[in-house]
């Protein structure tokens, strides 16, 4: 038998699958599964037993074999018995029309209901109003229509050995020691800029850890975050505090970071999500979205919100232009947190 999955198109919505990725393994132990993801979010899955292959995918790449039309005749060539949709677009549902799988399994949205052999609804309330229900339950769901066992909320990811090679490259470099606690920083997000937590409140909550706790603190960050990365250490000002910014940057070389580190402290993007996996504590900073889409019932997780009477709005760009929801979440009330966390978690090390 011949599966193929499009996964999500998101780093943090594919760590979010990992529970229905594990429950479709399981459940098809003997098939072969492929999985369609878009390439710069392929190596979230690196090291995890999921997938026999996977095929990489982006509609505006500049690479023809990742663009629409290759990737179909790719799965033509599979000759698919069942395809599994994990993105809510009509495009998905197409291609897996065009991929000729005779069974394919999705959700009913976007206009595309027709294209699927089994739909699923999401769940509304009484008066049709989409009702905000955690990824990870709303993705399991789609083993469960297939008939696989799901065990648990459990998300899992793994780091390969040049993943931990990089982070000890960047730990020497930087001046971490191994035998000591190290929180992590994580600005950004693809969402957009209503997600970001102010620069100048990331490098006074960066100070005070480095000053007052002794604490090593690493700021992680993507390609497009390198400027904030600088500026966060700059604001700092403290010799402790240092940045991946002048690293070859890598997912791999986050989740590595992330896994050695004694706590997270990050905005609702992508790399948060890496905390769960590797057990290691959790700060989330929310501001416009709803913290129950992705709530994970991680015990070492907290999650921060400072109600505003426009929040949460779901927007990417403020739509006011005061971005109260993030500007007035002050560092001290993160600082506080964040030292309740440490004093309560077990002492974790980079080593």
């Amino acid at each position: 038998m011949k599966i193929v999955v499009f996964c999500p198109n998101l780093i943090g919505d594919t760590v979010m699958a990992t529970p229905a990725f594990r429950a479709l393994r399981r459940g098809f132990a003997g098939a072969t599964i492929v999985g369609v993801i878009k390439p710069h979010v392929a190596p979230v899955l690196d090291g995890l037993p999921y997938f026999d292959r996977l095929v990489g995918f982006d509609p505006k790449s500049r690479d023809p074999r990742a663009r629409t039309p290759r990737v179909v005749r790719t799965l033509r060539a599979e000759r698919p018995d069942l395809a599994v949709l994990f993105p809510n677009s009509f495009r998905s549902g197409l291609m897996a029309c065009l991929s000729g799988a005779r069974r394919r399994v999705g959700y009913a949205r976007g206009g595309r209901g027709l294209l699927l052999t089994d739909r699923l609804t999401e769940p509304r309330d009484q008066h049709g109003k989409r009702v905000p229900n955690p990824i990870v339950e709303y993705y399991l769901e789609l083993p469960r229509r297939l008939g696989c066992p799901t065990d648990s909320l459990r998300t899992e990811l793994a780091t390969t050995a040049a993943d931990e090679a990089a982070a000890d490259r960047a730990w020497d470099e930087l001046g971490l020691r191994r035998d000591e606690p190290v929180v992590c920083l994580n600005t950004g997000g693809a969402f957009g800029p209503a997600k970001n937590w102010p620069v100048p409140h990331f490098a006074s909550l960066a100070r005070r850890l480095a000053t007052e706790n002794g604490l090593a603190v690493l700021v992680i960050c993507g390609p497009g975050e390198r400027a904030n990365a600088q500026a966060i250490v700059a604001g700092a000002g403290h010799p402790r505090v240092v940045s991946l910014a002048g690293q070859p940057l890598s997912l791999g070389l986050s989740k590595a970071c992330v896994r050695r580190s004694s706590l997270l402290i990050t905005t609702d993007s992508g790399p948060r999500h890496f905390a769960a996996p590797f057990r290691v504590p959790v700060l989330s900073l929310f501001g416009p979205t709803f913290i129950a889409w992705t709530r994970m019932h991680d015990p070492l997780a907290v999650h921060l919100f400072q109600p505003v009477p426009c929040g949460p709005c779901q927007k990417p760009v403020c739509p006011f232009g005061h971005h109260r929801c993030m500007q007035d979440l002050s560092p001290e009330a993160v600082y506080r947190a964040a030292v309740r966390m440490l004093a309560h978690s077990t002492t974790r090390t980079g080593g």
